[in-house]
C-alpha cells in the first residue's frame, strides 16, 4: 500500500469523518447493509465471541416508536435518518461458542458466571460497534452514533422475550455537510497517552 493510499483511508475513516445529525434524502440499499455486516464480522473479539446483534430500523412507523425511547435531542435526527441501527448485545452469546470457537470448551467459561457474561458482552459488542462504524465509513456511509436513550424502554419495545439488550445506536445515511457544527477539539497525544 502506498503512502497516498494509506492517507486516503485514514482521511475517510478518521480525519474527514464526522458524526452526522442531518441527512440527505437518499436511501441505503439493503445490499449495502449486507456488505457492511459482512465486513465488520471479520474483526476480532475475545474468543471470537461476537456478541453484537443488529436491528436496522428503516420504516417511519418503527422510527416513530423508537423516538419515544430517545432523549429529545436525538428524536428528530433519528426520525430523519434513513436507518437507525440498534446495536445490541446477546447476553447468551456463549451458546454460540461451540460454533465460533470450536477448538476448546469456551462455553463452560461463561455458564453461571453472570459478571463475566455481562463484562464480555458489553466490552466486545462495544468493540464490534466501533468496527461497524469503520465499515460503514469505508463503504461511503456517514454515521451518527448515540447514547441518550431509555435502555429499558428500548429493550421492552424491540427485544422483549429475547436475550438481547441494547448497547448503543447508530444512525446511518449520507450526511448533510451543511448541518455539521465545527469539529470539537480532541486531546493531544501528551494529554491522553504515556509511554513507560
Amino acid at each position: 500500500m502506498t503512502n497516498e493510499q494509506t492517507a486516503t483511508i485514514l482521511h475517510r475513516l478518521f480525519y474527514d469523518a464526522r458524526t452526522h445529525n442531518g441527512w440527505q434524502k437518499k436511501t441505503i440499499p439493503t445490499e449495502i447493509l449486507h456488505e457492511l455486516y459482512d465486513a465488520m464480522r471479520y474483526a476480532p473479539t475475545s474468543a471470537n465471541c461476537s456478541p453484537l446483534r443488529i436491528v436496522f430500523v428503516t420504516s417511519d412507523e418503527e422510527k416513530a416508536k423508537l423516538s419515544t425511547c430517545l432523549m429529545e435531542g436525538n428524536q428528530d435526527k433519528t426520525r430523519n435518518a434513513p436507518i437507525c441501527a440498534l446495536l445490541a448485545m446477546d447476553m447468551a452469546f456463549y451458546d454460540r461458542l461451540p460454533q465460533l470457537f470450536p477448538h476448546t470448551d469456551a462455553r463452560s467459561w461463561f455458564v453461571g458466571n453472570d459478571a463475566l457474561i455481562s463484562d464480555t458482552a458489553f466490552r466486545n459488542s462495544s468493540l464490534q460497534a466501533a468496527y461497524f462504524i469503520m465499515a460503514a465509513r469505508a463503504l461511503g456511509l456517514d454515521c451518527g452514533p448515540m447514547s441518550g436513550f431509555d435502555a429499558d424502554a428500548v429493550n421492552a419495545m424491540f427485544f422483549a422475550g429475547t436475550n438481547l439488550r441494547i448497547n448503543m445506536m447508530c444512525n446511518l445515511g449520507y450526511g448533510d455537510a451543511q448541518a455539521l457544527h465545527p469539529r470539537s477539539p480532541r486531546l493531544s497525544f501528551d494529554e491522553a497517552c504515556r509511554i513507560i
